[in-house]
């Protein structure tokens, strides 16, 4: 008896465990693990809604360097924008060097026709969206003045 109610059961977890409907079938996302290049910037649109740009670091390790005077890493750097404002305070915390985990939606931008090739308007462009951000550990110089603030709290 208590069998057949755990299999009936069973079936119906396993029947909705996955979904083929998708609200975006046509998603591109990247994953990014790297340090922040800069001070997250506060910005304006055209339309003067406040965005954030951030810029992560990525390294690659160069199998092609032969010399130990080359570089063996290859750094590659990500501009990432960020819509949504209760993010954007978050983000206004985050310090140059700090090693976050961030996911963005991707978007290739073709180029304007009616641009200068050599202008970036011209160029094709990759547009990340901001979508999550992590802080994996923050950056050194955090963290010594996070050290100085526990001294000053001890000492007083």
């Amino acid at each position: 008896m208590f069998s057949l109610a755990r299999s009936s059961a069973a079936s119906r977890v396993t029947s909705r465990a996955f979904s083929t409907t998708s609200t975006r079938a046509d998603m591109a996302k990247l994953t990014l693990i790297g340090r922040l290049t800069r001070q997250p910037e506060v910005r304006r649109t055209k339309n003067d809604k406040e965005f954030v740009s951030y810029s992560v670091a990525t390294s690659e390790y160069d199998t092609r360097a032969s010399t130990p005077e080359e570089p063996r890493f290859r750094s590659t750097f990500h501009n990432v924008f960020s819509f949504n404002p209760n993010t954007n305070n978050y983000l206004r915390s985050m310090q140059k060097g700090d090693l976050v985990y961030v996911e963005a939606g991707f978007e290739l931008r073709e180029p304007d026709p009616n641009a200068e090739p050599t202008s970036p308007q011209g160029q094709r462009q990759i547009f990340l969206r901001h979508e999550s951000i992590r802080t994996i550990s923050k950056s050194a110089r955090a963290r010594e003045e996070g050290a100085e603030d526990e001294q000053g709290i001890e000492d007083q």
